[in-house]
Order: structure tokens, then sequence, then C-alpha cells
């Protein structure tokens, strides 16, 4: 198994420490699963690993590593809206995919220590996974966040670093800490094996549902959910499991949404934005690295955009709430994008929404 280099094609055994190309390209993944079928689907293990079929497991790594992450429940909020409760993982958000995934290839090719940037959940998720594997880390975190996403670093036994400016600026830093040093770089948007957790979101909701509901609701951030379920579902389509793509309608916050604007102008790659403060934290990227990877997936399979107001978050907070949904800003934006899309469209039917951090957190 290889990654391959997004820009040059140049292939680079998965073993390797370097986080990206020479060429400055990010790592993809030379993966093709068997078809997706559930027969093969081991139903005594509880939690994502039960689809480590269709995963790039190197070895049996990731018996020390899981914490019974996946397998949440769907609840039905109304007669158009389903949930998908991926705030009841381990660590309080659906990272816990991606960083189980990722930590158990680092206990595969022997990593002692890593670093991380995160505005707070993959920090959060990498730092606990980090713990269990017994890999030391450290987190940089942005100044900004939620305080109680730190203390969850630290008290992990990771180091949570603050850097003063914005998210990406934090991501900078960490980066130059990665080339100056050496450390094994265990980011959720560089390491395609983070994807290979997040796409078992499909694999559960097709397994729960036995089929995939006609439009799906993704947060855009950095895009490691979208890419994710993006991966899911074309090997779901691959396998015959489902004949066609559901409608998906990727979300971002007004303040900070460079994929909107590219929609907008039909470009090919992310408008560059200046991210003002934003209740969503979570998808506050003003330079999403694999951008033109989202946006090729948003051209090929015509999935529309939208982005939502500040006002419109906490309106849609405050109705999660009032229905016994307790979550943080970031993704009570989802349900507020569902909210704005249907006043705009028409009622959307059949829709699945991912409710992806704790207010526990925020």
């Amino acid at each position: 198994m290889n990654y391959i280099c997004s820009k040059c094609g140049l292939k680079e055994d998965v073993f390797t420490h370097k986080s990206k190309c020479a060429c400055g390209g990010l790592w993809k993944l030379d993966f093709v699963p068997p078809k997706f079928d559930l027969g093969l689907v081991d139903h005594t293990t509880w939690g994502m690993f039960r689809y480590r079929a269709f995963m790039p497991l190197l070895d049996d790594s990731w018996k020390s590593v899981t914490l019974g992450e996946g397998l949440t429940p769907i609840i039905k909020l109304n007669e158009a809206v389903m949930l998908k409760m991926d705030y009841f993982m381990p660590t309080l958000s659906f990272k816990d995919r991606g960083a189980a995934m990722l930590i158990s290839h680092c206990k595969s090719i022997g990593i002692d220590s890593v670093v991380q940037d995160s505005s707070g959940n993959a920090g959060n998720s990498v730092a606990a996974y980090c713990a269990k594997a017994g890999i030391s880390c450290e987190i940089f975190v942005p100044e900004g966040t939620s305080v109680k996403k730190i203390d969850m670093i630290k008290v992990n036994g990771a180091k949570a670093t603050i850097v003063q400016g914005s998210r990406d600026y934090c991501a900078d830093v960490c980066r130059k800490k990665v080339e100056e040093d050496s450390i094994y770089y265990a980011n959720h948007v560089y390491n395609p094996f983070f994807y290979e957790g997040t796409k078992t979101y499909i694999y559960e909701v097709y397994e729960q549902l036995n089929r995939i509901p006609s439009n799906l609701i993704v947060p855009i951030g950095n895009g490691t959910l979208f890419i994710g379920i993006l991966k899911g579902l074309e090997e779901l389509l691959r396998s015959g499991a489902i004949e066609k793509m559901p409608q998906i309608i990727g979300v971002q916050s007004q303040n900070c949404n460079p994929l909107v604007k590219a929609l907008a102008s039909h470009n090919k790659f992310p408008v560059p934005v200046t991210p003002t403060h934003t209740l969503a934290e979570g998808i506050a990227i003003g330079r999403p690295m694999r951008g033109e990877e989202i946006l090729a997936y948003v051209y090929q399979y015509d999935i529309d955009l939208i982005s939502v107001s500040e006002d419109g978050i906490l309106e849609a907070r405050e109705k999660l709430s009032r229905k016994g949904i307790y979550c943080e800003p970031t993704t009570a934006a989802n349900y507020a994008a569902y909210l704005k899309y249907s006043e705009i469209n028409g009622k959307l039917l059949d829709c699945l929404i991912p409710m992806c951090g704790s207010g526990l957190k925020k």
C-alpha cells in the first residue's frame, strides 16, 4: 500500500514519516477496498472496526487503540429530519472516527511521538487515542479555543500549545515544528488515513437504515467528514449497494466561507478569505488545504454549498436544545443550514444531519 502525491503522482510507502510530498502535494491513499457487503461486517465487534474488511489496516494495532468509537444511533427529530448522534463518541465528537484510524496506523508503523493542530475537537481525539496507544502528543490550538477542549487535551496527558492568531496561522506554526523537529504530523487534514476512519459514518448509516437517506447535510471546514462521506458513498456505489448519490448540502459559516464563494464564482480553488469571528469555530478554515479536492467532489456530484449566519446558528441551537439535543455551535450550523435551505428551496425531506460535537465542550 502506498501514498500517492495529489500533485505530481509520486508514490511513497505508507511507512514513511513524511507528512507530504517534496513537491508540496498532499498524500492520497492507494487503497481500494473490496466491494461493500454487509456479510463482511464483523458483527461481534462493537464499534467502527467492525468494518475493518474495508479499511487499510496493516495489523491488529487497532485493538490496543480503540475506545469503542462508532455505532452511534440515528434518531428522528421530526418527520423530515434524522440526526446521526456522532457526539456520542469517547471524546464527544465525530473526529474520533478519524483519530482512531490514524493513531492505529501510527501504532502499526512504530510512531512514538506526534504533533497536531486543531480548533479543539480533532486535538481532543488525537490526544485521547495517543494516550490509549502510549504515544506522546502535542496539540497546537488557536487562541479563543474553548477552555473545556484545552482541558480535555491536557487531562489526556498531551501538551496543549496555545497560538496567538487565527486557526490557519496556528496550523502554520505547527507545521513549522514538524519540519524543524522531524516529528510525525498526525494531522486530520494532511493524513489520508483519517478519512478512512470518517468514511465509516456512511457504512453505519447504510447498515442501520439499510439505505442512504435522500439528503445529507455535511459541515465543511477542512473537509474531514465531507471527504470521508464521499469516499464511503463512492464505495457503496461501486459495490452496487446504492444506485445513485444522495443530494449533499455542504455547510460553511458566512464569516468564513471560501468554498461557498468558490462555487458561486465557478472557481476550482477556494476563494481567499480572511475569517472573522464565528460561533462555528470548528469550520472556521480560511485556507482549506484540500479545498481543490473538496471542490472537485462538489462539481462532480452537483453538491450544493450554503453558508449560515451567526443568528441562524444561535436560533438553530436553541431549537435543537428544546428537543433535548445539546450540541456545540458548529454542529448547530448544520441544522441552521437545513432550515435556511428549506426556506429557500422548499422543505427538505428524508434528510440526515450529523450531530458532530457535544454542547458540553463549548
